[in-house]
């Protein structure tokens, strides 16, 4: 890493995690062991310390479940350019009303759709292929940074077909061969939706930050993100952050790259082992019920939805249960009320966080296999 980053990015880390709401955090120069190597990969190989993944530092189980799933599936170079990903990333952010990762992930697609990385090569060592948004005089950049690739490949799916088959489904606009990474993708992104919802704001800055300092900030963000992007993070780095599992038979759809397949089993089951630990298991029921009736629609603006599911509860495991399925199945009408509530019930911060991200990992993997199912 070069010394011009680090000192873009120390300062950032205080910003970062002054995002989070509703959590503690744990500062960049007080974590320790794994935390402090999630950190450091983040830095490395995602550009910042995102906060979308250090918020769940209360959790280290959590943090490397959600560390591992993001940077297999979108980060290492396979055989999905990064710009197939980021379009991925961007169109089900906005299905998922989540303007944080919307931002995010639109402004980075924008900047590789006008401006590939230069050089950058698959998982094969070939020059990575692009298809992303025309630039403003509907011309296509060329893949490899504007100069012909040498492997006679084809270029990457186009953005558009991308986000039209996201937000309507049907068949996958791209070869088989890419599914793993897509949809790995579009998994790991309706999982961060649901969590950024709850405990980041709107946009990624510091609170009471003004709303016109969002284009600086995005300028420097995306620079950081496209430096980590050049330097080709290793495959499979994370892994041994957790232990191996089975792959879910859901997640059946992975199994084509072992190495995705190995990174979504392991968090899967992380975010398993924390629910189970972290849970009443009648609230782990009412929302796996909930998700299994759910057709991927919005729940609408009523209460009338939430109704039946929590009256199985005991009162005081109603305002987690409340949490856990507004962060399944609308995430982005939990308010603090809603937090607070689970508070005043005896959850702390590891059983908010738990409560949320097992809500999220399962309602992602239904989504997903909503997705996939309809092509």
């Amino acid at each position: 890493m070069s010394g011009g980053r680090r000192l873009v990015q120390a300062p950032l880390r205080g910003l970062s995690l002054l995002q989070v709401r509703h959590l503690s955090t744990v500062g960049f120069g007080e974590a320790a062991g794994d935390t402090a190597r999630v950190y450091r990969e983040l830095e490395r190989d995602f550009g910042v310390l995102a906060p979308p993944v250090a918020l769940h530092a209360p959790v280290p189980e959590l943090l490397a479940a959600s560390w591992t799933t993001l940077r297999e599936t979108m980060l290492v170079a396979g055989r999905a350019p990064r710009t197939a990903k980021e379009a991925v990333a961007a169109a089900v952010s906005a299905d998922n009303r989540c303007p944080f990762c919307t931002t995010v992930h639109g402004t980075m697609l924008d900047s590789l759709s006008l401006r590939p990385l230069p050089g950058r090569r698959d998982g094969a060592g070939r020059p990575e292929r692009d298809g992303g948004r025309p630039g403003p005089d509907g011309s296509r950049p060329e893949p490899d940074g504007g100069r012909p690739g040498s492997d006679g490949g084809r270029p990457g799916p186009d953005a558009e077909r991308l986000t039209a088959w996201i937000t309507t489904g049907g068949a996958p606009p791209f070869p088989p061969e890419l599914l793993p990474e897509l949809a790995g993708t579009a998994l790991c992104l309706q999982y961060l939706n649901r969590v950024v919802n709850v405990f980041l704001g709107p946009h990624p800055l510091p609170p009471n930050a003004p709303v016109r300092a969002l284009g600086p900030v995005m300028r420097v963000l995306v620079g950081l993100m496209r430096g980590s992007a050049r330097a080709d993070a290793a495959p499979g780095a994370s892994l041994s952050l957790l232990p191996p599992a089975p792959l879910p038979p859901d997640l059946a759809w992975a199994a084509a790259d072992p190495r995705i397949a190995d990174a979504l089993a392991r968090s899967a089951a992380a975010v398993d082992r924390v629910g189970t630990a972290l849970l009443p298991a009648r609230v782990r029921a009412v929302v796996a019920e909930a998700l299994a009736r759910w057709d991927g629609a919005d729940p609408g603006l009523g209460r009338a939805w939430l109704d039946a599911p929590l009256a199985e509860l005991p009162p005081g495991e109603r305002p987690v249960g409340e949490l856990a399925l507004l962060t399944a199945l609308a995430s982005y009408r939990v308010d603090d009320r809603a937090v607070a509530a689970a508070r005043q019930a005896g959850a702390g911060d590891r059983e908010i966080l738990a409560a949320c991200a097992w809500a999220s990992e399962r309602a992602a993997r239904r989504r997903v296999g909503q997705l996939l199912s309809d092509g």
